[in-house]
């Protein structure tokens, strides 16, 4: 605790001379080590305490400044060792000020009142006639506002989890505001009732008002020229940046608002992108990135998104208000210039083209194709598992993860296949077969949810997912095998028994969060019996995260159960590795598919443009030179290079498994 004495009265009097004032004297107290040398022309009222200045800051440019106190007027305040404050134009009020902060060239900052600094800040998301509010607090997750807005019908769970935010809220209540440690902020506006992290940068800033800036050592924010920000929390690693507008929103960790970005009644999740267009009541999931000026996200659930330029979503009948929503589920794209007329509900990993004025729901056909044609929505199932764009997605997220805080609020599981998707899959082969039995084989159009799908893009589908099926459980298989010896098949039988009965059943993705709806439901039970605080349902999702793979086993194997239509115990050595030759074929097959996929970005179609000064040669030359050629392509050589390793290591695991096929051999006798 550090230590304060009186002024002296050597010291009042130098302080007088170098054109300070003070309300009274004697409510100014010091550090031991306290100078009065480098404070000129400041007001102090209310109670002060100084530190001490003995640093000299080095500025851009070279420029060299000695730290202390000038022009400004102090009410209320602590201000740490080696601050500098020059240029205050009205005053600072009621702020704890850390050590080696900079603050220099602003208009106002202060606290007014009783404060919570954005915590518990409701924030209409989804629906803008309200209803699924959610209270923003400094720790929010992903999964955990998921929950809040999606979850409305367990009225206990939402109200306890109101109640712990409420309190929560209430424990951060102060009449005193605090900048933390090597803070900047220059040239700025009115920053009022607003919690600033340690090393934050705030240069620029217009207005920041009732809100909190989570930054720190390892993940400092940067607030730039322009924003104004109101009734917000920004988390750890965030950037908000150029004349960008924050007004009631949650900004997770790593995420990026810039080039004139508005933000109104939203949340957004880790590494989520806004930039030049508009963002107006959505639940912006993990990665949700739009960078367009004339996009605009609306009144929807997103994650993973990429949205092109143009693309916005209607949520307004003009009969009782913007009251619908949509959901578009993880990975989804959208064109250039396409439109969804909310509600709809788009499937995982689905390209939206064109404009769609029906209500679809795609939700159980995943990977698919959503195309206007002629103004009738097409839907083309499947068609994204092989498309060399969708793999691209799934390798370029985990590299793109801009959260530097080791700790870590949202877990994100960046699996393309999961329990998730593939449960998806095997509805979309049941409907699709439901379709072919309805309607016939031989129709030449089938008409599912609003949506038109072809007979041809049936069958396509219909291949398509079981191809990815079939890698999804052979990938599960080897992985569960590999890594060990087997003397016997008992050994095999055994490894292949689950470690947890957690698993089996349907899995949600909450927003990042993959997991089994047995282990929610157990954690919303624990919830509604008022058992869990905050840390402790966080920890809930962490866990559920570490142990993703445990449970996704479970998963698999009852479906690898269904598959040889027998159970564990029952299975044989040529059960087995039947199953691994046909993960073989499968994995080629659809490398094959995104292979040809890629081959397109280089085809003649793709060289117009170039060369265009000169001859077929000359174009073929420029392409090269700028794209380089298809076959020392990065993604192709490792597409090729994934079927080799892919097909040496079913090999391998067959050999592996042929050593003991005498014994299998033997039980089967």
């Amino acid at each position: 605790m550090t230590k304060y004495r009186s002024l002296t009265e050597k010291e009042i009097s130098s302080l007088t001379a170098y054109g300070c004032t003070a309300e009274n004297w004697k409510n100014v107290t010091v550090t031991e080590n306290f100078e009065p040398d480098y404070i000129s022309n400041v007001h102090f009222s209310g109670n002060i305490k100084l530190g001490s200045f003995e640093k000299v800051i080095a500025l851009a440019g070279g420029l060299k400044r000695h730290t202390g106190l000038n022009n400004c007027c102090l009410h209320n305040c602590t201000v740490g060792d080696n601050v500098f404050i020059d240029k205050v134009h009205n005053y600072i009020a009621n702020y704890i000020i850390g050590n080696d902060t900079f603050i220099d060239n602003i208009n106002l900052l202060i606290v007014d009142g009783i404060s919570a600094f954005g915590n518990g800040v409701q924030v209409p998301v989804m629906n803008e006639g309200g209803g699924r509010e959610i209270s923003i607090f400094d720790n929010l997750s992903a999964p955990l506002a998921y929950i809040q807005a999606l979850y409305r019908h367990r009225k206990d769970v939402i109200e306890n989890i109101q109640t712990l935010i409420d309190d929560y809220a209430k424990s951060q209540e102060s009449d005193m505001g605090f900048i933390g440690n090597n803070v900047r902020i220059v040239n700025c506006g009115t920053i009022q009732n607003v919690r600033i992290g340690s090393y934050a940068v705030v240069e620029g800033a217009s207005i920041l008002e009732n809100g909190t800036i989570n930054s720190n050592i390892e993940a400092p924010v940067t607030v730039g020229s322009g924003v104004k920000c109101r009734n917000f929390i920004l988390s750890s690693g965030v950037e908000v940046l150029d004349s960008t507008l924050v007004s009631r929103c949650f900004v997770g960790q790593g995420c990026i608002l810039s080039k004139h970005y508005s933000a109104l009644d939203s949340l957004f999740f880790s590494n989520c992108q806004g930039m030049h267009g508009e963002a107006t009541a959505i639940f912006a999931g993990p990665y949700t990135v739009t960078h367009h000026k004339s996009t605009l996200l609306i009144a929807g659930m997103f994650s993973f998104l990429n949205a092109g330029s143009g693309s916005n979503q209607s949520n307004h009948m003009y009969k009782l208000g913007p009251i619908h929503q949509g959901i578009c589920e993880r990975g989804a794209k959208t064109t250039s210039d396409s439109y969804l007329l909310w509600p709809a509900k788009i499937g995982a990993f689905t390209l939206v083209m064109g404009r769609h004025n029906k209500h679809s729901d795609t939700s159980d056909l995943p990977f698919s194709y959503l195309i206007e044609n002629a103004s009738e929505s097409f839907l083309v199932p499947g068609a994204n598992l092989r498309t060399v764009g969708t793999i691209r997605d799934a390798q370029k997220w985990p590299k793109r993860d801009n959260r530097k805080d080791s700790k870590k609020l949202d877990p994100i599981n960046f699996n393309l296949l999961s329990p998730y998707t593939i449960q998806k899959m095997y509805k979309g082969v049941e409907v699709l077969n439901k379709l072919q039995q309805i309607s016939g084989e031989t129709t030449d159009l089938y008409v599912y949810q609003n949506c038109n799908i072809r007979n041809s893009s049936l069958k396509t589908g219909l291949e398509l997912y079981n191809i990815a099926i079939t890698k999804f459980l052979g990938n599960s298989l080897i992985s569960r095998l590999e890594g060990r010896e087997y003397s016997n098949m008992e050994e095999i039988r055994a490894r292949l028994k689950p470690d947890s009965k957690e698993g089996s059943g349907e899995w949600f993705d909450l927003s990042g969060l993959i997991a089994p709806k047995c282990k929610i439901d157990k954690l919303l039970d624990a919830i509604e019996q008022k058992q869990l605080n905050l840390d402790e349902i966080q920890q809930a999702f962490v866990e559920m995260h570490t142990n993703y793979y445990t449970y996704e086993w479970t998963w698999a194997k009852d479906k690898l159960e269904q598959y040889w239509n027998k159970n564990i115990d029952e299975v044989t050595y040529d059960d087995i590795v039947n199953m691994i030759e046909h993960w073989k074929s499968s994995v080629v097959k659809l490398d094959e598919l995104i292979y040809l996929d890629a081959k397109k970005e280089f085809d003649l179609n793709s060289k117009t443009g170039f060369g265009v000064d000169g001859d077929e040669d000359q174009k073929h030359k420029d392409f090269e030179s700028v794209r380089g050629s298809f076959e020392n392509n990065p993604f192709v050589l490792a597409v090729l290079n994934h079927i080799e390793v892919k097909t040496d290591l079913g090999n391998r695991m067959i050999e592996k498994l042929r050593k003991i096929s005498t014994l299998f051999k033997h039980e089967q006798l």
